[in-house]
């Protein structure tokens, strides 16, 4: 008798949400989170010609020879008004909305950044701007080890903190959280940023530490947030 395989429900600590409110999916097991803005790049020393699919620069490269671009500084230099605007735009760029949600002007706005060498951040993949830059931070706050998995919670593999930070071992989609289930940091595949997840007060003595780009997620906070409200 056939049936179907149906995969358990995925662990929260360890698992990303689809298109939902971001809270309601973490309820019960975190309380706060904090959304992580990709930034935009500019290369200083690689040539322009690498960053395509086939030839795109490693993690090191880009931490070593890229600098980070804010969304703020975007907003300064695209003529576009909001953060929201932004994230509609990056992913109307990779037709990751549904028409009535999508944008081309605003596409368009951030694709004339392209003539000053401006790279977009590349969707569903922690960025190398800012991967290591959080993985010393979670170190600073005493954990050694993390866990490394995909984003169903199918698949997840035990790393010491500093193999991770001089390798690059995270997948696209992944999710990396703490032996103790108390911190997650995870990225949407159709997002150009990534969720970090604890409780409040973790998340605040994060960014006391590290003033990383973003905004905190309110009740009303979906995963495709720019089309709804903060």
């Amino acid at each position: 008798m056939m049936t179907d395989r149906l995969l358990p429900t995925p662990e929260k600590f360890a698992s990303c949400p689809y298109d939902e409110k971001i809270l309601e999916f973490y309820e019960g097991q975190f309380d706060c989170v904090y959304v992580l803005l990709h930034p935009f790049f500019k290369p200083t020393v690689i040539d322009i010609e690498r960053f395509s699919p086939s030839k795109w620069p490693g993690k090191h490269e880009i931490i070593n020879d890229c600098d980070p671009i804010s969304w703020q500084e975007i907003l300064e230099i695209s003529g576009l008004e909001s953060l929201a605007e932004i994230d509609i735009g990056l992913r109307t760029s990779i037709g990751g909305l549904k028409r009535e949600f999508s944008n081309e002007q605003f596409s368009k706005q951030l694709a004339a950044l392209e003539e000053q060498n401006v790279i977009h951040p590349q969707e569903g993949d922690l960025p190398p701007l800012l991967e290591n830059r959080l993985l010393k931070i979670i170190k600073e706050l005493g954990h050694n080890w993390l866990w490394v998995g995909d984003e169903l919670a199918t698949e997840r593999k035990l790393h010491w903190i500093d193999d991770l930070i001089k390798k690059d071992e995270i997948p696209s989609h992944g999710c990396v959280f703490t032996h103790d289930h108390s911190l997650l940091v995870t990225t949407h595949w159709d997002s150009h940023c990534s969720f970090l997840c604890s409780s409040k007060e973790t998340i605040e003595k994060i960014l006391s530490l590290e003033l990383f780009e973003g905004f905190y997620c309110t009740q009303n906070t979906e995963v495709y947030w720019g089309a709804y409200e903060i």
